[in-house]
C-alpha cells in the first residue's frame, strides 16, 4: 500500500499551480485591470483625433466620402465628436440636432475651468482627456473625454462612454472563477488519466525490485519504451540478469568452500581416526616383539628350540605390521582419491580362477573344500588390479571364517547388464548389530579368531572404498550355514 501516491501528488500539485495562477490573474484584475481600461480608451481618443486633424488639414473633409469614413469610424469606436470653429458654428458633429447630448457637448466646449485635476489623465498644448461623471443627459453613464484644438483652430470635444470599471473587473474576475473551477476539474481529470501512464510502469518497476530483493529473477520488465522509465526498466532487466548470474556464481564458490571445509573436516577426523588406530594395532604387535627381543637378549633360554620359537613371534609379528602398513597406504590412496581408476574390459572369470589357484595353500591349511560356479567366460569393465583385490579380500576373510562343514563357495551370475561376483563360507552368521560396521576400517566381529590369522579389520574397509570408486553395488547376506560376501560390476560399457 502506497502511502504518498505520485498521481495524487501530481494532481494536487497541479491544482494548486492552477489555483495560485488564477488567484494571481484576479489580483491582477482588481488592481490594473481599471488602469488599462482607461488607458485603452485614451488611446481610442488620440488616435481619432489625429485622423481627423489630418483630414482637417488636407482639407478633405469638403469631401462627403471622408465625411462619412470619420463618421462610419467614430460610430464604430462609439465614439461622439463635436467640431466648431472660431465663430462657434459645427463643423463636424456625430449627434443629430435633437441630441440632447448635443448641448451637453457643446457647454462642456468652454466649461473646461470646472474640471477636477484629479480627472485629469493626460493634458498638453493641444488637447486635455479627462474623465467626467457629471453627464446630465445619462446620469448612470461615465465619459471619457477629450478637449483642445485641431491644427486649423477649430475647437472639438470628443467623449465615450465606458462601463464602470469596478463593475467589469468584478465580471471579469466572476467569469475567471467559473473558467477556472471548470479547468481544474477538467485538467485535474487529465492530470489524473495521464499520471496513470506514468505510475504503472513505476510501480511495475517497483514490484520488480521487491521481487529482486526476495532473489526471485524471473521477472522481467515488459513494458519497454524509449522514455525515461524505458531506459530504465531495460537497466533494472540487465542489472537483474548480473544480479542472477553473480548469485549463482556465488552459491558455487559457496558450495565449493563448503565442500572444502567438510573435506578438511573430514580429512581432520580420519586423521585423527587413523593415529589412533595404528596406534591401537600396533601397540600388541611392537610389545611382543620388544618382549621376545629382550627375552632373546638378556638370554632367557638357552634351548635353540625357544630361540628360534622367538625369532618365528618376531619375524611373524613384523610380517603382520608390513602387511597392515601396506593396507593403510592402499586404503588412504583409495579414500583420498589418489588412486586413479582404469577403466579395462576383462574376463571376470579368469580373473577369479587365478586368484582362487593363488589362496589354494591357505584353503589346504584350513582343511576346506572351494567350489566354483559360474560360466565359461564373462567380460565386465573395471580396473582389473582393484578388482582382483576386492575378489582376494572376499577369499581370504571366507578362508579365515570357514567353519561347520568348511565349505567355501564362489559363484558368478550374469543378468540385466550387471554381474554378480559372490563368495560364500560356512560358519557362524555374522551378529546383525556388526554387519553395518563390518565396513569400517579396524572393526573386528571376532578380535580374538582374528588375532590368530593376523587380520587387522582393513580388508574390507579396502573393499567399500575400492566399489565406492567404481560407483557400484557391494554387500553381505546371514544365511543359517554361513556368510556370503558379493560385489557388482558392468558387463556393458
Amino acid at each position: 500500500m502506497i502511502k504518498y501516491s505520485i498521481r495524487r501528488q501530481m494532481t494536487a500539485i497541479f491544482i494548486g499551480l492552477f489555483s495560485l495562477i488564477l488567484g494571481l490573474v484576479l489580483i491582477i484584475n482588481n488592481a490594473f485591470l481599471g488602469h488599462y481600461y482607461l488607458s485603452h480608451k485614451a488611446d481610442d481618443l488620440i488616435r481619432t483625433y489625429n485622423d481627423v486633424n489630418a483630414k482637417l488639414e488636407s482639407g478633405s473633409l469638403s469631401d462627403s466620402d471622408s465625411v462619412r469614413d470619420i463618421l462610419t469610424q467614430l460610430e464604430r469606436a462609439n465614439v461622439d465628436l463635436v467640431v466648431v470653429d472660431g465663430g462657434g458654428n459645427a463643423i463636424l458633429t456625430t449627434l443629430g440636432e435633437s441630441d440632447p447630448r448635443l448641448k451637453e457637448m457643446f457647454s462642456g466646449l468652454f466649461g473646461m475651468e470646472g474640471v477636477d485635476h484629479e480627472n485629469i489623465l493626460k493634458r498638453n498644448e493641444d488637447y486635455t482627456i479627462y474623465r467626467d461623471k457629471s453627464s446630465q443627459v445619462q446620469r448612470d453613464v461615465e465619459y471619457l473625454k477629450m478637449w483642445g484644438r485641431f491644427m486649423d483652430g477649430s475647437w472639438f470635444i470628443m467623449q465615450c462612454p465606458y462601463a464602470s470599471i469596478t463593475e467589469s473587473a468584478s465580471l471579469a474576475n466572476r467569469f475567471l472563477i467559473y473558467l477556472g473551477c471548470i479547468g481544474m476539474v477538467i485538467g485535474g481529470l487529465l492530470v489524473w488519466m495521464f499520471s496513470r501512464s506514468i505510475t504503472r510502469p513505476i510501480m511495475e518497476l517497483a514490484g520488480l525490485s521487491q521481487e529482486m530483493a526476495n532473489l526471485n529473477f524471473d521477472t522481467k520488465y515488459t513494458r519497454g519504451g524509449m522514455d525515461e522509465i524505458g531506459v530504465l526498466g531495460n537497466n533494472f532487466n540487465k542489472m537483474s540478469e548480473k544480479l542472477e548470474r553473480t548469485v549463482s556464481e556465488l552459491k558455487q564458490a559457496n558450495n565449493q568452500l563448503q565442500k572444502d571445509i567438510e573435506q578438511k573436516e573430514k580429512i581432520e577426523d580420519m586423521r585423527n581416526e587413523f593415529l589412533g588406530n595404528v596406534s591401537h594395532e600396533l601397540k600388541t604387535p611392537i610389545a611382543l616383539i620388544q618382549g621376545y627381543a629382550e627375552g632373546l637378549k638378556e638370554g632367557i633360554s638357552e634351548d635353540p628350540e625357544s630361540r628360534e620359537f622367538y625369532c618365528d613371534v618376531i619375524i611373524d609379528e613384523a610380517a603382520k605390521m608390513n602387511v597392515m602398513v601396506k593396507n593403510l597406504l592402499t586404503l588412504n590412496q583409495l579414500e583420498f582419491g589418489s588412486d586413479e581408476v582404469q577403466f579395462e574390459r576383462f574376463d571376470i572369470v579368469r580373473l577369479v580362477k587365478g586368484v582362487i589357484v593363488s589362496c589354494e595353500i591357505l584353503v589346504q591349511q584350513a582343511g576346506a573344500k572351494i567350489s566354483f560356479i559360474s560360466d565359461e567366460s564373462i567380460c565386465v569393465w573395471a580396473d582389473e588390479f582393484k578388482t582382483e583385490q576386492v575378489v582376494r579380500n572376499y577369499l581370504t576373510n571366507a578362508i579365515h571364517h570357514v567353519g561347520n562343514e568348511k565349505r567355501i563357495e564362489v559363484r558368478i551370475e550374469n543378468g540385466d547388464g550387471k554381474v554378480r561376483i559372490t563368495v560364500f563360507n560356512s560358519g557362524t552368521p555374522i551378529p546383525e548389530e556388526d554387519i553395518p560396521k563390518l565396513w569400517d576400517k579396524f572393526y573386528k566381529v571376532d578380535k580374538a579368531h582374528t588375532r590368530e590369522y593376523g587380520g587387522n579389520g582393513i580388508g574390507l574397509s579396502i573393499v567399500k572404498a575400492i566399489m565406492e570408486s567404481f560407483h557400484q553395488k557391494y554387500g553381505v547376506e546371514n544365511f543359517d550355514n554361513g556368510v556370503a560376501f558379493w560385489f557388482e560390476l558392468d558387463a556393458k560399457a
